[in-house]
This record gives structure tokens, C-alpha cells and sequence, in this order.
């Protein structure tokens, strides 16, 4: 959906820029002049053209174009196929022949996968990139960068109005590092947004709490692992693939040996049973028969340890590094599966954990060209980034092992949130670029950024996902600039200035602290004092009254900006929630006015009533409505 125009981000017009990459580096803006217009007072003055058999991706780009230009300028734009009469300016979707015409020897089979190119030559504007998805990608870089069209969330965009659009002189050739990106937030079940924000990978789990859109093929299609039947899991799959309750009985050696007894109960599979791997591989063929679209398929250990401990498995434990590093086994194990598996689906990736027990590399193995190794940093801080830290150097040096040895077979995982309680705040903001920047500097194909997949609230959520989202197509922009740019944009100038000053203080508090900030904090007082929420939540409402006040000022132009700082809000007062009784001791013992609620339960019944609102149905992960309604109840009954 296109949403009503707001403000211009940071008040600056984007009218005259233009993008420029050199070898593939941050696109950049730049001032250039152009006598090529668009659109003048209104009236299309260019047309767009497609390809004459246009695939349904270019046509969707065509009409995307068309769409937004059109609610840019007030003109009326058409979509023509080739052979399209030269007149005037034209905008050129797709594998046009006018663009092989215009650019020597350009083959857009040659351009790197989800690659863009856009070139000005003339009065032409050639859009295109990669067979797949790349007409669509560039024409969305093209109306976020060039235009200033700004997609906030599945439902809020910015559309700048001028009526005379005047083209940048472009030539902008670039790929993304990471083939497969998926930043994991509510907002990013929506297929279209996730298609405008360079997303293409679709995960579902277990717990969802809404329906995941996959991409349709018009706009790309997305990557997706198999979902499994029942449970609808995409994760975590030994259980999945050979449950208990059907074969433990008749075939106990197929589940782990622990302390000298087969066990499934929170166990594993014996990796090195051979009729047990032919009965897995039998019931994963048969899932990719059922669901010829997934292109992924989850060969994995369970959510737990209990790995197997019987004399063979040990005896190849030991062969690839020592008892206790199970990664080898693993990995034996799963590349013979890829090999019979791959015999008939060739293009289906197997893909496998590096993780708790799994996690360090083996000495021996190697993934087999079709397996993909998905390393997980679940034990992190996400305080400190990833790779220059002591509290991270054994995953650091985790990952460059893996890096050495999986070359375009690695996938990363990392943790975004706090899944004990996404209604907290989580100051790892900082981290964010530089961690995906790590991953991708040891060579991850893709990365997968797990966050508040459960929740239309928590931490700042949207500001997340589209940062995220903007980083994974390109890790090397510039995450505080995209932080202000979202902010100011979505926010207002002077209410995204407070919401930024709230955010640098509490990240400031837990940075000077140096805490280990786990991906399971419970609260926040190892990093934020009393003192601190005290003045975190000044700063809060600090934003809060600029926004009513921009909002009383201008009704109309900022209506729902109040709404939008007091679902923030929800996040600091779930603070004061399940520390009223320490905070108001702390007032007590400074001698100073309790700057919190008089009441606590009236709070209580506030905060659940503004979650009702805003329609969050969880609070953390592995939930579900009837979790959080029992956790509600829990709080008022502590008041």
C-alpha cells in the first residue's frame, strides 16, 4: 500500500542526485545535472518501455515503476513493448533489445545473481539487471535512491511529490554480497514489502503467530526451505524427519546412546546408523516430491544436545577433532544424504547446523557442493561485535574455520533480539552492520537475521527491520546514517531527534557497563541502573510530548505520529513493570519524588491495554496468545 506523503527526510530534496558505484562499492550520491525529464508540471514526458516478451518479473517492475512515478508526479505514465517508436525519453525495464543496442555486448545472464544495472545513455534510462530479479531491483533502487520513495513498513511509504522530475545521469552496476537475505521481523511476512526491500528469502517456523506471504513468482519468487507437514517447522529437523513416536520402538539404534541406554527423549539420531540415514533420506525425498517450489531442505539436529555417545560415533568424534565436537560426524552424516538426495533434485540445497555442539569446524570433512553449513552465534554478546572482541573471539574464530574450509557454502545466523522478552530494550544497534559485515567479509553466502518474528511491538521493531534489511542488500552503508534517515523520515525530524537521543543513551549505559548481552536477557538492570531507566524514561517522554505536539501543530500531515512513539514507549515502561518494587525502593533511598506511576497496577492495566491496541500477541519466543494472556495476568498479580 502507498501511504499519504509525509515530510522529505532530514527536509532535503532528493531532486537532481545521482548514484555512482566503482567496482562494486557503496553506492553514493552525488550532485549532476540532466536535461532528461520524466515529467514536467504534471504531464509524462517519458514512457516506459518492456521487453516484447516481457517475463511476468519485468512487467511487474514496469508497473511498480509506472505506480509510483505516477503517484510522484500526477502523471499518467504507460507501459509499451518493443518495438517501441523513439520518441522522447524512454525508461527501459528489463532485457530490452534497446539496451543490448545501447550497451555493446551487454547479456544480462552475465550480470551476478540479483545484480542491478542502471545506465544512462542519452534519453534513456536502461533498468535491468539479472534474469530473475534484477529488473525489479533496479527499478526499486532506482525509485528509493534517485526519486526519494521511501517503503517505512508494509504499510507506511513515503511518495515525494514533484510534478516536474527531473533524471540523474546514472550508471550504477552492482551485486549483492549475500545471495540469500532474510531479515526475520512481523512486518517482513508481507511479500511485497519484502520484495521492495531486497528480501528473498522466506523462512517459516513452528511458532508463527501470522501467515508468511511467499514472494510470487511475478516478483521474483523467493528461497525457501521445506516446510515440514503438521507442525509447519523449518528447523531443528531430526525429529521432523523420523518421529519418535512412529520408529523408536521398533528401531531404538536409530536414537542416541547416552550413559549406555538408546534414548529419544531430548536426544539426538546416531549419525553412524546406516539403515537409519536410508529411512531419513527415503522420508526427505519424499517431502521435496510433495513440494517441488522449496529449493532448501533442513537436515539438522534437534533444538538440544543429547547427542549420540555410542562407540562408533565417538570413534569419528575423535577422527575429526576430539570427543564433544560433533561438527565432522554432522557433517559426514548430512553429506551423504545430499549425495542420494541430490541424484534427483540436483538444485536443492541440504542444509545443516554449525551450532552449539556442532559449531566448531571439523578437522576433516568437507560440505559437499550441494550442503550448506548454517553457523549460528546463539552464545554471543551482541553488546560487542562480533570480531574484535574478547567475549566473541571463539566464535570469530569459529567462523573463519568454517570459513577455510566451506567456502560458498556457508550460511550465517545471527541474533537480533532478546527472545526471552522482546518487550525490552536491546542495545545492540551498533553491532548490526559490523556484525553482517563480518559475516560476510568470511565469505557467508547468505544471513539470516533473527528477530521479533512474534511481535508487532518490542524494541523499535520497524526501525530494525529496515535497517537490517538495507544492510544486507548492501553491508557497507552506513548504519547510523540509515538509523536517521528512518528515524526522521518515519518519525518527523524533531521526534526521530528525541527517539535518537533515547536510543544513544541507552546504548551509551549498557556500552559504559560492557555487560555480556545475551540473546536472553530476562530484564535490563545488569546494564541500566535506576538512575538510568529514570532518565531513559524522561528521554521517552521527552519524544513523546514533541510528537503531540507536532501532531496538535499539524493534525493532518502528522497524523499518527503519537500512536507510533507510544508503541515505542510500551518497551521502557515493560521496565518499570517488573521493577517497580526496586525502583521505588532506589527513590526511596535517595531521598528523591518517584518519578514513576502512582498507582502500578493502573500502569499494569495501561500497558496491556496499549498492547491490545496495537495488537501485539506475544512477548517472547516459543509463545503464543494464550502465553502472553497468562503472563498478563502474572503481572497485575504482582501489583
Amino acid at each position: 500500500m502507498i501511504a499519504r506523503s509525509l515530510e522529505l527526510v532530514n527536509g532535503c530534496t532528493l531532486a537532481g542526485l545521482v548514484l555512482l558505484t566503482i567496482n562494486a562499492q557503496p553506492l553514493l550520491l552525488a550532485h549532476a545535472e540532466s536535461s532528461l525529464q520524466i515529467a514536467s508540471a504534471g504531464t509524462a514526458s517519458a514512457q516506459i518501455v518492456v521487453p516484447a516478451a516481457a517475463t511476468p518479473v519485468e512487467l511487474s517492475a514496469a508497473h511498480e515503476l509506472k505506480a509510483h512515478l505516477e503517484g510522484v508526479t500526477g502523471a499518467t505514465f504507460t507501459v509499451i513493448r518493443e518495438p517501441a517508436p523513439k520518441s522522447g525519453a524512454r525508461l527501459l525495464v528489463g532485457n530490452t533489445a534497446a539496451a543490448r543496442t545501447l550497451i555493446p555486448g551487454f547479456d544480462s545472464a552475465k550480470i551476478d545473481y540479483d545484480g542491478i544495472v542502471l545506465k544512462s545513455v542519452g534519453n534513456d534510462l536502461i533498468l535491468t539487471g539479472h534474469p530473475q530479479r534484477g529488473a525489479l531491483y533496479a527499478v526499486y533502487t532506482f525509485l528509493e535512491d534517485a526519486v526519494g520513495v521511501r517503503w517505512w513498513t508494509s504499510e507506511e511509504a513515503f511518495i515525494p511529490k514533484k510534478p516536474t522530475l527531473q533524471l540523474p545521469v546514472l550508471d550504477i552496476h552492482y551485486a549483492p554480497k549475500l545471495r540469500f537475505r532474510e531479515s526475520y521481523y512481523l512486518d517482513s511476512f508481507n511479500a511485497r514489502f519484502k520484495t521492495r526491500l531486497k528480501g528473498n528469502f522466506s523462512s517459516r517456523t513452528r511458532y508463527m503467530l501470522a501467515p508468511m506471504e511467499m514472494i510470487p513468482e511475478a516478483y521474483g519468487g523467493n528461497h525457501r526451505l521445506i516446510h515440514f507437514k503438521g507442525r509447519n517447522s523449518a528447523y531443528h529437523s531430526f525429529y521432523e524427519l523420523l518421529p519418535p513416536a512412529i520408529y523408536f520402538k521398533e528401531h531404538p539404534e536409530w536414537y542416541s546412546e547416552i550413559k549406555g541406554k538408546r534414548t529419544h527423549k531430548k536426544a539426538q539420531l546416531c549419525l553412524t546408523n546406516d539403515e537409519m540415514r536410508k529411512e531419513l533420506t527415503k522420508n526427505a525425498l519424499a517431502l521435496l516430491r510433495e513440494d517441488p517450489g522449496a529449493d532448501f531442505i533442513q537436515i539438522s539436529q534437534n533444538d538440544w544436545s543429547g547427542r549420540c555417545q555410542c562407540a562408533a560415533c565417538l570413534a569419528v568424534e575423535k577422527e575429526e577433532g576430539g570427543i564433544g565436537t560433533a561438527a565432522g560426524l554432522m557433517l559426514r552424516f548430512v553429506n551423504q544424504v545430499a549425495e542420494e538426495i541430490g541424484r534427483e533434485f540436483p538444485n536443492v540445497f541440504i542444509e545443516t547446523f554449525a551450532y552449539q555442539y556442532t559449531r566448531e569446524a571439523p578437522a576433516k570433512a568437507r560440505p559437499r557442493h550441494n550442503v550448506l553449513v548454517r553457523l549460528c552465534d546463539i552464545e554471543c554478546s551482541f553488546l560487542q561485535p562480533l570480531e574484535g572482541s574478547k567475549e566473541n573471539e571463539p566464535f570469530t574464530s569459529d567462523l573463519v574455520a568454517w570459513s577455510q574450509i566451506a567456502g560458498g557454502n556457508l550460511f550465517g545466523w545471527d541474533y537480533v533480539t532478546s527472545f526471552h522478552s522482546y518487550m525490552l530494550p536491546h542495545p545492540n544497534l551498533r553491532v548490526l552492520a559490523p556484525n553482517i559485515r563480518t559475516f560476510v567479509k568470511y565469505g557467508a553466502t547468505g544471513l539470516f537475521q533473527q528477530g521479533d518474528a512474534l511481535c508487532s511491538a518490542g524494541d523499535f521493531v520497524r526501525l530494525r527491520h529496515w535497517v537490517i534489511s538495507h544492510l544486507l542488500w548492501n553491508p557497507d552503508l552506513d548504519a547510523d546514517q540509515l538509523i536517521s534517515t528512518f528515524l526522521a523520515g518515519y518519525y518527523s525530524e524533531k521526534t526521530g531527534q528525541a527517539l535518537k537521543n533515547y536510543l544513544n543513551f541507552i546504548h551509551d549505559r549498557a556500552e559504559e557497563a560492557g555487560v555480556y548481552l545475551r540473546c536472553y536477557q530476562k530484564n535490563v538492570t545488569q546494564w541500566l541502573n535506576a538512575d538510568s531507566i529514570f532518565e531513559a524514561t524522561r528521554l521517552m517522554e521527552v519524544a513523546l510530548k514533541t510528537a503531540q505536539e507536532e501532531e496538535a501543530a499539524d493534525p493532518v500531515g502528522k497524523q499518527g505520529l503519537e500512536d507510533k512513539v507510544l508503541r515505542e514507549k510500551l518497551s521502557i515502561d515493560h521496565v518499570w513493570l517488573i521493577n517497580d518494587p526496586m525502583l521505588r525502593h532506589h527513590a526511596k533511598e535517595r531521598g528523591i519524588t518517584f518519578p514513576g506511576p502512582v498507582d502500578p497496577l493502573t500502569a499494569c492495566h495501561a500497558w496491556i491495554a496499549a498492547c491490545e491496541r496495537f495488537n501485539v500477541q506475544a512477548y517472547r519466543e516459543t509463545t503464543s496468545a494464550e502465553t502472553f494472556a497468562k503472563y498478563k495476568e502474572k503481572l497485575q498479580s504482582r501489583k
